[in-house]
This record gives structure tokens, C-alpha cells and sequence, in this order.
């Protein structure tokens, strides 16, 4: 592993000459989100975490304990948890714990998970996208976003 020892203005200097001696750039890109999913519940004493229909984490590929970002549309909050399974068929998102605080039940949210590739990888990576109705329904799927327009 390259070691840097030059101070903090010489460190971008040092992360860019690792590139020449083989070391790989890991990029984060999105690898997948749920779509304006609808909060169903809002539990400040649980411990934590954000409870996903077993469904949803199924087509898109959230692990239990996978960090996720939650972009509430309805306020503006965006933060952090990690994802625990709900019942499959339930429609359930629930917000747990502090994270409560962040949102109303009838809230709309988006709820991303990124993954760390190398560029190579990056270059053909495609997110898995998953739409859902005000029921938390998958109404359809895509690997795009489609591009924003004036």
C-alpha cells in the first residue's frame, strides 16, 4: 500500500502519483434506490434503522444492515441508516429511532444505497431503480434516469 508522508497540501500530489504505481481509483456510485416510497410508520423508541418491505429489498438488492440514505421529498432531510426487513407484502416503511424525528407518517421519501467500484466496473454499471406507488407497490423498474431537461 503507498505511503504518504508529505503534509496535508502535498497529500492530492502523493494520491495522484499512486495511480502510475498500479493503484486502483475506487469510485461510489448509486447502486440502487426505492423511488418515492411512502413512510407507514414512525417508531422513536425503537433502536434504529429504517424497516423496508421484504419485497423492496428484494428487487433491489438492500442487505439487512446496509447503510442507506433516506432523501425525505416532503422536507428536505437527508441522512443516514442502515435497512432491517420488514414483512414481504406489508408495504412498510418505517422510520426507527432518532430518524423518527426526521418525518411523518405519510411522508415521501427516497431511500439510496451506493456502492465503492473501480472505474472499469463503473464503466458498465447500471443502478437498479425501483418505482413504487403511494401504497409502496413496485409499479415498474429501470437501470436509468432519464435525462433532466430545461
Amino acid at each position: 500500500m503507498l505511503q504518504c508522508k508529505q503534509s496535508p497540501a502535498r497529500v492530492l500530489d502523493c494520491v495522484l502519483s499512486s495511480r502510475s504505481i498500479g493503484t486502483v481509483m475506487q469510485l461510489t456510485l448509486l447502486k440502487t434506490k426505492i423511488h418515492r416510497a411512502t413512510v407507514t410508520h414512525s417508531e422513536l423508541n425503537y433502536e434504529g434503522s429504517i424497516a423496508i418491505d421484504g419485497d423492496l429489498l428484494e428487487a433491489t438488492g438492500i442487505r439487512e444492515f446496509e447503510q442507506v440514505n433516506i432523501w425525505v421529498v416532503t422536507n428536505g432531510a437527508r441522512f443516514s441508516t442502515y435497512a432491517i426487513r420488514a414483512e414481504a407484502g406489508s408495504g412498510i416503511i418505517s422510520l426507527n429511532g432518532g430518524a423518527a424525528r426526521h418525518v411523518q407518517v405519510g411522508d415521501v421519501v427516497i431511500i439510496a444505497a451506493f456502492a465503492s467500484m473501480s472505474e472499469a466496473e463503473a464503466d458498465t454499471f447500471q443502478p437498479k431503480l425501483v418505482y413504487v406507488d403511494g401504497n409502496n407497490r413496485i409499479t415498474h423498474t429501470n437501470h436509468s434516469i432519464p435525462t433532466q431537461a430545461a
